[in-house]
């Protein structure tokens, strides 16, 4: 029963199945100069369109990469200049950021930016504002319309004064493609990251996405692929299962959210039943479906996330990042959770193969082991 999908999603069989041949009789260099590596060559920029008119941009803007990792550090250090994040970034947009000069915006209790913080944090030198599109353990999804209109105001107004400083608004939708509507246009962002693990492709593929107004710099030199900013043979087989995976996520984003959100409110409904104390944290109407945040005050989540795999319920206690460190997450402390809530956390994510069946055997399983916990304390 694994509820752990915000870490990673299984590859779908009909992106391995798409991706197969690339591996074997497709196996060309797509820079090779003979036919059989131009016909890969032409699946490869094929691939990339399918990506790009699921974000509503174009193939040649796309930058692929090898996960949204590199594509952050991309975005950053071409960039340069100070930048703007808020404190429930991803562990690699927080690391980025603090390579360079840079300030940090809190968050409310639910996990949610506030707009005014960032315009207030605006420098005359700030080159970059990096807001996640939803974040990654409470699953709170980002007003970042509203805040691509505070960085549009500050260009304009740049540009009034005769400042041609560039400011670009930037964030990580790995989290959110597949549950929400990702266009770029619609979003307001200059810069996006996807990471194809988030969305039932292969590990280890990613892409930036940049407006055509945006200059990024090349962090990896040597044959010039990718317009020249991200050398290396291309991984063929991995953009077209991301291909692959985009296509089908984007045909069944609605119906999928939709059964989703039903899964994960049964799923808490039955939880807080048995636990009235319990706390659910994130924002409640701007959510990701499948994202369930839920503290049990006092209990040990580590004791619990064993027990629980000792019964095939796999869940998190937080990011994969922060949970392989041991450490307390940084996102429930940057929204105030007390110390003995956000030890006792869980976050329970759902995804294609979550069913009814696996909801209700899931949920008598956690009932079970927290209650035996609490015993335990008492005892």
């Amino acid at each position: 029963m694994y509820l752990d999908h915000a870490a990673a999603t299984p590859l779908d069989p009909r992106v391995l199945t798409a991706m197969q041949p690339y591996f074997s009789e497709l196996f060309f260099n797509p820079s090779a100069p003979y036919a059989p590596a131009i016909a890969v060559r032409r699946d490869y920029e094929a691939a990339k369109a399918t990506i790009a008119r699921a974000i509503g941009a174009k193939g040649d803007e796309l930058i692929m990469t090898a996960g949204a990792t590199e594509s952050i550090n991309l975005a950053f250090r071409s960039i340069g200049g100070h930048s703007i994040i808020s404190s429930i970034e991803h562990h690699a947009v927080l690391a980025a950021a603090r390579a360079g000069e840079h300030s940090v915006v809190a968050v409310d209790a639910r996990g949610m930016v506030d707009v005014q913080a960032i315009k207030q944090a605006i420098t005359p030198t700030t080159r970059l504002v990096s807001i996640a599109l939803a974040n990654n353990e409470l699953g709170t999804i980002q007003p970042l319309r509203d805040i691509a209109a505070v960085i549009r105001t500050e260009r304009e107004a740049r540009l009034d004064r005769g400042d041609l400083t560039p400011i670009y608004l930037h964030s990580d939708a790995s989290q959110g493609v597949g549950q929400l509507d990702v266009k770029v246009a619609r979003l307001g962002v200059d810069l996006l990251t996807i990471n194809a693990g988030k969305v039932y492709g292969p590990k280890q593929a990613g892409l930036l996405w940049a407006a055509p107004s945006v200059r990024l710099t090349p962090q990896i030199l040597g044959g010039g692929q990718e317009r020249g900013l991200r050398s290396g043979t291309e991984n063929v087989p991995a953009v077209i299962g991301f291909a692959k995976a985009m296509e089908l996520a984007d045909k069944h984003r609605k119906s999928e959210a939709g059964r989703l959100a039903k899964l994960r409110d049964a799923l808490q409904d039955r939880l807080l039943d048995a636990f009235p104390t319990a706390v659910i944290s994130g924002h409640k109407r701007h959510r990701l479906a499948g994202h369930l945040h839920i503290s049990f005050p006092g209990i040990d989540a580590e004791r619990v996330l064993f027990a629980l795999e000792s019964k095939g319920v796999l869940v998190a206690t937080g990011s994969a990042c922060a949970a392989n460190k041991g450490t307390r997450s940084h996102v429930l402390t940057a929204i105030g959770l007390a110390p003995k809530v956000a030890d006792g956390s869980l976050r329970i994510t759902l995804g294609h193969d979550t069913n009814e069946e696996v909801i209700e055997r899931a949920g008598g399983h956690i009932i079970a082991v927290i209650r035996g916990e609490q015993e335990r304390m008492r005892g």
